[in-house]
């Protein structure tokens, strides 16, 4: 049976951290064990090819397209009904 993995921090480094933890290190200190840390964690990240870049960048841009249109109907649809509610201000 499979089962879900979810992205955990591996157990060296939580045993790290817990130790540092116990001995209450000065905050240069726990600034060093933070960027040591994240260099861990930046070691595990997959860059992306040029292709699957340019895939993302285009179903974003795609998206963000989508919505514009979403929003802006959405707004004439709202400007029209006020104006059909209220009528145009006559002066």
């Amino acid at each position: 049976m499979a089962r879900k993995v979810i992205d955990e921090p591996s157990e060296d480094i939580v045993a790290n951290a817990r130790k540092d933890r116990a001995e209450r290190r000065g905050p240069f200190a726990r600034v060093s064990l933070f960027i040591r840390q994240v260099l861990i964690e930046l070691r595990k990240v997959v860059t992306p090819t040029r292709r699957e870049l340019f895939g993302y960048t285009g179903v974003v841009l795609v998206f963000v397209c989508v919505m514009m249109a979403l929003v802006w109907g959405l707004d004439q649809g709202f400007a029209f009904l006020v104006n059909w509610l209220f009528g145009t201000p006559t002066t």
